[in-house]
């Protein structure tokens, strides 16, 4: 596993992917907080939080992590490189797995520019550090589950097809449905809407972005993660 996270993350910026994939995430939250006029800009809020960042973030990953992922097993089928990989002494989840955690890291690594986000925020409030430091850490572990929730669907996505933009397309259609799909169902429901909401991301995401860890909701980032790393698993036997 160690040996295909080491290939997998090292291929990321041997080419443009993830310069490009940390590139477009950092600029376009740059923009909306703190460039362009309108309801998201920090500067403009006058409060000292980063709920606008957590509330465009989600919605940029429906993007971003495709992008990451969609060549993860589409490459390698179009290669033919999955076959050397079995020949390996590797099992399957082995190879998941690696490819998981070298997807999941890169986000991770995209994340991090956005502390200085955190400082500036903490810099400029009144008093200075006047700030929600728990809800702040509990986004940010939010955005952690959400992002592994994300690049599941991404590798299972990209074991269904060859061609690597069907498989960005497919996994952006279940992220977003993942995401939001359940809220829609949820409002034509009416009186059931609570317990359909509990289905999808964006319930659970914002429990956690609250700075309270409730055990149920990284059940569930964790079971999805692991149904969809399972799905993947099932889908290379086949192969």
């Amino acid at each position: 596993m160690k040996s295909i996270f080491k290939k997998e993350f090292n291929s990321f910026f041997a080419s443009p992917v993830a310069y490009l994939v940390i590139g477009v995430f950092l600029l376009v939250n740059g923009l909306f907080l703190w460039v362009l006029k309108d309801n998201f800009n920090i500067l403009n809020a006058g409060f000292a939080d980063l709920n606008s960042f957590f509330y465009i973030a989600p919605w940029l990953f429906l993007f971003l992590i495709p992008a990451i992922t969609m060549k993860s097993f589409a490459d390698e089928f179009n290669t033919g490189t999955l076959e050397i990989l079995k020949t390996k002494p590797l099992t399957d989840w082995q190879i998941v797995l690696g490819k998981y955690t070298a997807s999941l890291f890169l986000v991770i690594v995209a994340l991090l520019p956005t502390l200085t986000y955190v400082y500036s925020i903490y810099a400029l409030g009144n008093p200075v550090g006047n700030l929600d430091i728990g809800s702040i850490i509990g986004s940010y572990f939010g955005m952690l589950f959400l992002a592994s929730g994300y690049c599941a669907i991404g590798l299972f996505t990209s074991t269904l097809s060859k061609n690597q933009i069907v498989a960005f397309i497919l996994s952006v259609f279940i992220s977003f449905f993942m995401f939001y799909g359940f809220d829609a169902i949820a409002n034509l429901l009416g009186s059931s809407d609570f317990y359909v909401r509990q289905f999808g991301f964006n319930e659970h995401f914002k429990s956690i972005s609250r700075g309270v860890i409730d055990t149920r909701d990284i059940i569930y980032f964790i079971s999805v993660t692991f149904f969809f790393l399972f799905i993947t698993k099932k889908q290379l036997d086949h192969e």
